[in-house]
């Protein structure tokens, strides 16, 4: 048995699903039920008490564990209840002044990023959208081009959603410091499957969540502040939780925290803190290196077959520019993912790159190939 085939056991769906829809939501870790079962006990034996003796500090000891799988130190990574709001409450913390006003995204960016992002002009921002390529990608040069002196922010994609391209975001961060524009770079889909190191790359603020390739489940998004950025972050959206005191109910005052907590606000989703706890352990036990060695096979088979069954694919050729993830494109794809899922082969389709499949670090590669064999019998005999 490879060394990471030993870890199927720990996620109960493998047991008897084809589980290819990592990218979207990943498989729950045996160990997430018992970590719900231990919130559920707390709260119905130790009431309210939960608050004082865990709850509180949970959302920097579930951000620690963040930091350790996006290069980040501890105490800088806040908790929320989705990517959104992370990605508003970093926007709120930098403020248009003078003729530095703009915003910079991609075309290829999240619609609920754009949609935040096009929000902002009432705020007094302009948005600058950078145009895809005919594949679907962003190239560098046209954002770089596109960031100067007028740009407050400079908000992208680590991974295109999409397509799964690996942007160039050490070049993009680079120019944004060299003209005093503050990057937020979205790591929703490369976080846990490819390496992430925002120290490294300099960023003000990253966002991502646990939804996908850290198995954490839903409510449990990120928001990385640089340490020089937190000490006199201000964000406009704010609540008590970022009270240095919040306790004393004083609203005479604004002091705030100094750590990661300085950039929340209200009263915390305490069980999707649980939730997250096991999924973040697995994945910081094998390391985002070893993920990523088994994602570059999984993800190699993927496209060789696509070529050998004679699909198409927008997914890049180059490994350097590969996540993981690999849009197969077949006629009639939304139908076939649907037929896939009815035989529990789960994928997803995004129009219009077709079916995603999203191989994790507990994919083996026979699945790989009776993925591709399924959609290839499905495509021929069209049933």
């Amino acid at each position: 048995m490879d060394d990471l085939e030993k870890w199927r056991e720990e996620f109960p769906i493998l047991a008897r699903t084809v589980y290819m829809i990592n990218n979207s939501l990943g498989a729950m870790p045996r160990q997430t039920a018992r970590h719900l079962a231990e919130y559920a006990e707390m709260w119905a034996t130790r009431g309210v008490r939960g608050c004082e003796e865990r709850w509180w500090e949970m959302p920097l000891e579930v951000g620690n564990k963040i930091a350790r799988v996006i290069g980040a130190p501890a105490g800088t990574v806040s908790m929320h209840e989705n990517v959104t709001t992370a990605q508003m409450v970093a926007l709120s913390s930098v403020r248009p002044s003078g003729a530095r006003k703009r915003i910079v995204c991609s075309a290829m960016d999240f619609p609920s990023m754009v949609y935040l992002y096009r929000a902002q002009q009432a705020a007094g921002f302009d948005l600058i959208v950078v145009p895809a390529e005919n594949d679907l990608t962003v190239r560098t040069d046209r954002m770089v081009e596109a960031i100067d002196e007028t740009t407050a922010v400079v908000a992208f994609s680590h991974v295109l959603f999409r397509t799964s391209y690996i942007i160039d975001a050490a070049a993009i961060a680079r120019r944004a410091r060299a003209v005093g524009a503050a990057v937020i770079l979205d790591t929703y889909q490369s976080a846990g499957i490819i390496p992430v190191d925002v120290t490294a790359l300099g960023v003000d603020f990253a966002v991502g969540g646990c939804l996908k390739w850290l198995c954490g489940g839903p409510g449990n998004a990120f928001l990385y502040t640089r340490p020089d950025r937190l000490k006199e972050a201000r964000p406009a959206l704010t609540g008590w939780l970022s009270h240095l005191h919040p306790f004393d109910f004083n609203i005479a005052d604004g002091d705030t925290r100094g750590d990661a907590m300085r950039m929340m606000n209200g009263t915390p989703a305490i069980p999707a803190y649980y939730a997250a706890l096991a999924g973040l352990d697995i994945v910081n036990e094998i390391g985002v290196d070893r993920i990523r060695d088994q994602s570059k096979r999984l993800t190699a088979r993927l496209l060789t077959l696509v070529d050998e069954y004679g699909f198409e694919s927008v997914a890049s050729r180059d490994p350097a520019h590969l996540a993981g993830t690999v849009a197969v494109s077949v006629p009639e794809a939304l139908l076939v993912s649907r037929t896939l899922k009815a035989r529990d082969f789960l994928v997803d389709y995004r129009p219009p790159v077709g079916i995603r499949l999203s191989p994790h670090f507990y994919n083996t590669m026979e699945e790989v190939d009776r993925t591709m064999a399924e959609i290839e019998s499905i495509v021929v005999t069209k049933d």
